[in-house]
């Protein structure tokens, strides 16, 4: 391609990176907005906390798959307007959730949005990648991986204060007109193209990107341990409104929805645990995080409510800190097959919110929150195992850092 790249200082460079803010904000504000509002669907629908889960686990779970597939679709239709239409579908259909009259309407919706969000996280770090001057690409991802972290946690704050004051199909539908006007103003000001030429891939060349990092000594438990380390972190947050809506703590919709606001102190952790994990390296750092999380579960388990806030926040601090060092590993050990390797990655990490994420549920229904703290025990237990493993792994020769993957 003749066309430059963008770079800093130009109008275009200040357009991308509000857009990629925007995308990162609007993603996973969306894909999380109902799950502070479980208790609500439970008392609403007649449900078990496993079966209100569903709200979330079939957002997450279809999107794990479609991620496999999303680069190779974005590679022959574009990456501008996949990620447009991602955004304005995922929102319309977020906005008519406060209009549909059944359980059975809202999961449809719900699988649908997570359908349409699924293709944005590896379409937009491609798009990045391709459009930015290589010296910027780290600040404009940066910002993007921002904007979901904030997202994540502004969708389920906005929604819990919303629920209070109307209601949580108006909630909701406010939320999905909210994610609609970011959509549009994303698709006003995210900078045309420049650099893609579609491209199609051989099925087979792919699949056998992915054959290369299952015979990886490190990778395949990488993968593993995305999945506990969100299956565990998901539980907590899913069924912590359960408990604390309940006596004795009868807390309000609103203060429910403020415990969200211990996201902000995963910034700092993970932002301390890449620190670590380049100076002593991510296989004599990773069990650091997952002892911490265990810690935190104790602490759950407490009956003073400011204990269980405090254990809330040492998951979140764990979870943020065991993310980033496992991502990164993950990109410094796949090398040649990168996009496999952080589709993998997701997969796994979806799959562990949707599929673990209910399976607490189970757990919440039949022992209360003792069995959430024994389930998501179990699971860090085994995610430590799974760390000591990866400790007697060697290291492959220096490559260069490379960037968490941006979930939420």
């Amino acid at each position: 391609m003749t066309a430059q790249k963008i770079v800093p200082g130009t109008a275009a460079y200040r357009r991308l990176c509000l857009a990629m803010l925007l995308a990162g904000l609007s993603t996973f504000a969306l894909l999380y907005c109902t799950q502070p509002l479980l208790p609500h669907f439970s008392r609403a629908y007649g449900l078990s906390a496993e079966q209100a889960s569903l709200a979330v686990s079939l957002a997450t779970g279809p999107m794990a798959f479609v991620l496999l597939v999303a680069g190779m679709v974005s590679d022959r239709l574009g990456r501008r307007p996949l990620m447009i239409a991602s955004l304005l579908l995922a929102a319309l259909l977020t906005t008519v959730l406060g209009f549909l009259p059944g359980w059975d309407s809202l999961l449809v919706a719900r699988f649908g949005c997570g359908l349409a969000l699924a293709g944005m996280p590896a379409v937009a770090m491609a798009y990045i990648s391709e459009e930015v001057d290589d010296g910027a690409v780290g600040r404009a991802m940066g910002l993007y991986i921002g904007g979901s972290a904030v997202g994540g946690m502004s969708g389920r704050l906005l929604v819990s204060v919303l629920t209070q004051w109307l209601g949580w199909r108006d909630a909701l539908s406010l939320t999905g007109l909210a994610g609609l006007a970011i959509a549009l103003l994303f698709w006003r000001v995210l900078p045309p193209s420049r650099q893609f030429e579609p491209r199609r891939h051989s099925f087979l060349g792919y699949a056998a990107g992915f054959a290369r990092l299952f015979a990886d000594k490190a990778l395949p438990w990488l993968f593993l341990e995305a999945f506990l380390l969100m299956g565990a972190f998901i539980s907590i947050y899913n069924y912590a409104g359960y408990r604390l809506i309940a006596p004795p703590y009868a807390l309000s919709q609103t203060e429910v929805g403020l415990i969200f606001l211990l996201y902000l102190l995963g910034s700092f952790s993970s932002a301390l645990a890449g620190h670590l994990s380049s100076r002593f390296g991510p296989r004599r750092s990773l069990w650091l995080p997952l002892v911490l999380f265990v810690a935190g579960i104790a602490l759950t388990a407490a009956r003073p409510l400011a204990l269980v806030v405090a254990g809330i926040a040492v998951v979140t601090v764990a979870f943020f800190a065991a993310h980033a060092i496992a991502s990164s590993w993950v990109g410094r050990r796949a090398r040649q097959d990168r996009a496999q390797a952080t589709a993998s990655y997701l997969f796994a990490y979806y799959m562990g919110s949707s599929l673990l994420g209910s399976s607490g549920g189970y757990a919440w229904t039949h022992a209360g929150w003792s069995g959430v703290a024994l389930f998501t025990g179990a699971l860090m237990g085994i995610a430590l195992l799974v760390a000591l493993r990866l400790a007697r792994v060697q290291p492959l020769a220096q490559v260069e850092p490379v960037r968490p993957i941006p979930v939420d």
